[in-house]
């Protein structure tokens, strides 16, 4: 049987995703009510049986450490692990210069485990995928390096590596954000193929190239556009069709759901995916679960059921994590993490509320993103007037108000009783 290693590249600023990446760094983000958008990642390689995971940190990594530490303990007596590999220097006083230089920073992980694969994968993306699938088509095609690739809409194609295939899938053309006009599928001219920024390396030649290229003072040591635009025209590169991975238990609906959560509007929206009826993407799917941390929090709970007075404790087409208490409040369309409170006569729509967040009595709360330890005052109006939400909050481009941890808001009106 093949030895494998997973690198996961977690070291990214995520500044498009600011202020949630203020005090964190993206992969660690809440995602979900329950998760963190790294579970993912980590998760698929579980479910795979790919049980040796190294995963590379860098920016703010404090938040990610503490919860691959708690949530993230597989079996010592069996050789399998998810370990936190930090900047280490190891090559000189600097930080990771780029992707391939934080795998080049961290070449004895992989020469002390001597595996005959290497997975590198990014940390940053909501997706099911079984990993072995993938080493099967590499196997198959004895090749070098593999590239998970996906469909995306032209109009996309500067946000991502795209490529090119001939007929039997070896890459032949590689360009990483394309400025110009991107070369469109063939018979398809409204979509192109992206990487995903997943590869699987025969350890050789992964080993090979991200020396030559840490010789090279030119190259930006990144696996876009320094490894496999070098290693394309020279070595034998294979492009996967993630849209053929086949999960068990998953919906033919979900086939091939990937999504990139970049910047805040597109982190919003995946959420809100999660709250539909039927779900593109779930997470009932039992087996292919998705693992994170236990916490040893009261189930959630509803109160007071006094219609006369509007007194409900209700919440619907939404996602309520453990420890929560709606107290004849209204919640609708909202995913609420853990030991969320929401009081009397409040409402929340369309929102997303990170662990520990309080909503005062009578407070109105619409399309907002409101970061971990947060008190809403009671009576207080969010989402309704634009430019009010502008003077004392971030808004983006489609209006979704985000407010970071911890942030303090001043009773701007007396708390009705």
């Amino acid at each position: 049987m093949a030895k494998l290693l997973a690198m996961i590249l977690a070291g990214g600023e995520g500044r498009r995703l600011d202020p949630l990446t203020r005090d964190r760094a993206k992969p660690a983000v809440p995602f979900g009510g329950r998760y963190r958008i790294l579970d993912f990642v980590l998760s698929n390689f579980a479910n795979s049986g790919v049980l040796k995971m190294k995963v590379l940190v860098q920016y703010k990594s404090e938040s990610m450490n503490t919860h691959i530490q708690r949530a993230w303990r597989l079996s010592q007596i069996l050789d399998q692990y998810v370990e936190i590999v930090p900047a280490q220097m190891r090559v000189g006083r600097k930080w990771f210069e780029g992707s391939a230089d934080a795998v080049y920073q961290n070449l004895n992980i992989i020469t002390d485990e001597e595996p005959d694969y290497t997975f590198v994968f990014g940390a940053d993306h909501i997706y099911r995928m079984d990993v072995r699938q993938m080493l099967d088509f590499h196997q198959d095609r004895k090749a070098d390096l593999t590239v998970a690739a996906i469909p995306v809409p032209a109009a996309e194609a500067s946000d991502f590596g795209i490529i090119e295939v001939d007929a039997e899938g070896r890459m032949i053309g590689f360009v990483e954000k394309p400025k110009g006009p991107p070369r469109t599928m063939p018979g398809d001219p409204t979509r192109c193929l992206a990487s995903m920024g997943n590869y699987l390396f025969t350890t050789d030649a992964l080993v090979q190239e991200i020396v030559r290229d840490a010789g090279d003072a030119q190259s930006a040591h990144d696996f876009g556009k320094s490894i496999i635009t070098g290693m394309f025209p020279r070595r034998r590169v294979f492009v996967y069709d993630f849209t053929r991975n086949d999960v068990p238990g998953q919906t033919e609906r979900e086939r091939g759901y990937w999504r990139d959560v970049g910047n805040l509007d597109a982190y919003y929206q995946c959420n809100m995916d999660l709250v539909d009826v039927d779900p593109v993407f779930s997470l009932y799917n039992d087996r292919w679960p998705i693992f994170t941390i236990q916490h040893n929090y009261p189930p959630a709970k509803f109160v007071f059921n006094n219609e006369r007075e509007n007194r409900v404790g209700r919440a619907v087409d939404s996602l309520v994590s453990e420890g929560c208490i709606i107290s004849g409040g209204s919640v609708t369309s909202c995913i609420l993490g853990p030991k969320v409170r929401v009081n009397s006569y409040a409402s929340v729509e369309g929102s997303i509320l990170f662990e520990n967040v309080n909503i005062g009595r009578h407070s109105r709360i619409r399309h907002c993103i409101i970061d971990k330890h947060v008190d809403i005052p009671p009576g207080t109006s969010i989402g309704f007037d634009v430019d009010e939400d502008k003077r004392r909050f971030h808004v983006t481009q489609s209006g979704i108000v985000v407010i970071p941890k911890g942030m303090r808001l001043e009773h701007e009106v007396e708390p009705i009783e």
